[in-house]
């Protein structure tokens, strides 16, 4: 399967792809239809006939997201994937999954060996990730969306923040200090999530999702907590309004890779309003679906594929 090469976007199309990776990681739900809104405001609907319809889509597509620490310590693109959630959405039946990739899967990788799955972007790029998830999933992916730690932090920011429900506080000795401009992006500093109720903003919700330290079971309850604040910007979203556009925009040019074209995304306005989000499943592959063990000198996960892929087969036929 041959995808396009991410290209630079023009201005026109930013300010939809700037919509699209929320729309997407929040399930096509509630950004959609304030492109619709924006489309139909000036003359108001049905004031001015549609010249170039587009149909809506029929069959499930799937999409893989991706997230990477972009940071200075690392060399442009060639980063591993810290986050991986593959999502599919049905048309007909109104349903979606989200099932999170543990990064550290100890997974053949199509031209590299056996390796962690999270290293495939560093090799490959968005390609061989695509080819690492199908191969050991045995899933077809449609698209992907790409994005960075600044990405998410403005993306939470411009949303006002997210209200998030921390059932299982955090606490982190040694979180990174990588997103300032200044000091030594190789320090530490001690983030903590309280038990209750809270209102995070964009420098937060990334500590809420990206710490790895100070829960006993590591990847798999921050597998939890993507999914968590995934869920939590979905809700946010449906509060904007076309006033909030350009800002957005602004705040996402150059923060994401994507290889969704406009005309397709045109053709998923068309299921935005008819989407029941509270269909959505949640999939974290805890043991007995994996367990964690040692492989060439690392710490990895290693997968039941016997366990696993009847839960794909299920939710991503």
């Amino acid at each position: 399967m041959e995808l396009r090469r991410p290209v630079p976007l023009p201005r026109a199309s930013i300010i939809l792809a700037g919509f699209l990776i929320a729309g997407l990681i929040g399930l096509f739900t509630y950004f959609l239809p304030v492109f619709q809104t924006a489309t139909t405001s000036t003359f108001g609907a049905g004031s001015v006939p549609n010249l170039n319809p587009v149909l809506a889509p029929k069959q499930p597509f799937t999409v893989l997201l991706l997230g990477s620490d972009d940071d200075s310590k690392f060399v442009p693109d060639r980063l591993n994937t810290q986050s991986m959630i593959l999502v599919r959405v049905d048309p007909v039946s109104k349903q979606a999954t989200m099932l999170s990739i543990p990064r550290d899967l100890w997974v053949p990788i199509p031209g590299q060996g056996v390796g962690k799955i999270s290293t495939a972007y560093q090799l490959g790029g968005h390609q061989a990730a695509i080819d690492a998830v199908e191969s050991n999933f045995k899933v077809h992916i449609d698209d992907y969306v790409w994005i960075g730690l600044n990405g998410l932090v403005k993306i939470v920011d411009q949303l006002g923040g997210v209200n998030i429900f921390v059932s299982n506080p955090v606490m982190d000795d040694f979180y990174p200090m990588d997103l300032s401009a200044t000091g030594n992006p190789y320090d530490y500093y001690r983030v903590a999530a309280l038990p209750g109720s809270s209102h995070l903003d964009g420098v937060h919700a990334l500590q809420y999702v990206r710490s790895r330290h100070g829960d006993l079971r590591g990847d798999f309850a921050r597998s939890e907590r993507q999914q968590q604040l995934l869920l939590a910007i979905k809700a946010e979203a449906k509060r904007l309004n076309v006033a909030d556009l350009p800002a957005l925009a602004n705040a996402m040019n150059g923060e994401i890779k994507t290889s969704i074209g406009l005309d397709k995304l045109r053709s998923l306005l068309a299921i935005a309003n008819e989407f029941d989000a509270s269909n959505i499943r949640r999939v974290v592959l805890l043991p007995p679906y994996t367990s964690e063990g040692f492989a060439d000198g690392q710490s990895v996960v290693f997968p039941n594929w016997e366990a696993i892929r009847p839960v794909v087969q299920s939710s991503f036929p």
